[in-house]
């Protein structure tokens, strides 16, 4: 008897330990979707100054693939149940990388640094406040993560971010490039546009709008056939027209959250003048 026990107690200890070493993993697997990330967001920093339109499409590709990637560590990390403190911080830190850094240095290098007549004074000006806009989407990007860190989703549950999510506003950048295949902008007219577009959403990042977060989609629960179905006809349009496709999913996250809020603005004035007498 005395026997049969020390060997239970000596297999518990061993079930104890893989159990352990088990725990360690699941740990590390949400953190090597973080340096996916980072590494995607490290790879479009150094393509964007290689300056080829080759390269142009590759950092937008690659910028891309940090956005699933940061997509998954997070949402493996709460469905393991291995959400902890450090892999949060580590998982911003990536971000401002990949949806900072990256797509302020393609948005410089495609749309501002590549322009004909650089030797001219107006390119010039042109070419110095793209890199101070360029800088700016940098900036709003960490000062978005920070505030994410600390003040969370919006108010009411986690349906809606405040402000634009890092990740959205780094892939209008890059489905742009993409949609162009990279080849650079030569007219300073799109130039001072594009500059425009890179402002514009480093103040999307840094409002107050909410966007939505697709957080409360119940992707674990059983779907309807169709919703497999629309999902795969997705992927095949992506596959197939991506230049196109992934501009449109993009541009129309972007738009969406400007016009809701637009609404949800004027629907409360309206019901403010009613209200009063």
């Amino acid at each position: 008897m005395a026997d049969f026990e020390q060997r239970e107690i000596l297999l518990e200890g061993r079930r104890s330990r893989t159990q352990a070493r088990l725990r360690r993993g699941i740990f590390l697997l949400p953190s090597l979707f973080t340096v996916g990330n980072l590494l995607c967001g490290y790879y479009a920093s150094v393509a964007s100054l290689r300056g080829a339109h080759d390269d142009f499409d590759r950092a937008a590709k690659a910028i891309g693939l940090a956005i699933l990637f940061d997509s998954l560590d997070g949402r493996i990390a709460r469905m393991t149940g291995t959400n902890t403190e450090f892999g949060v911080q580590f998982d911003s830190l990536a971000d401002v990388v990949s949806f900072g850094i990256a797509p302020g240095l393609l948005a410089y290098s495609w749309g501002v640094l590549n322009l004909p007549g650089s030797d001219s004074a107006g390119v010039q000006q042109i070419a110095q406040f793209g890199w101070w806009f360029c800088l700016a989407f940098v900036v709003c990007c960490a000062w978005r993560l920070a505030r994410f860190n600390v003040q969370g989703m919006a108010p009411g549950g986690s349906k809606h971010f405040v402000g634009m999510p890092t990740p959205a506003a780094a892939g209008v950048i890059a489905a742009t490039v993409h949609s162009m295949r990279g080849y650079p902008i030569q007219d300073w007219h799109w130039s001072v546009v594009w500059i425009v577009l890179a402002l514009a959403l480093a103040a999307l990042m840094t409002s107050t709008i909410r966007f939505y977060s697709f957080k409360d989609l119940p992707w674990s629960r059983k779907q309807p056939s169709l919703t497999i179905v629309v999902l795969a006809l997705l992927g095949a349009a992506i596959w197939r027209w991506s230049e196109f496709v992934l501009l449109l999913i993009a541009g129309s996250y972007a738009v969406t959250g400007v016009v809701l809020h637009l609404i949800r603005f004027l629907r409360h004035r309206l019901v403010s003048r009613t209200a009063s007498p």
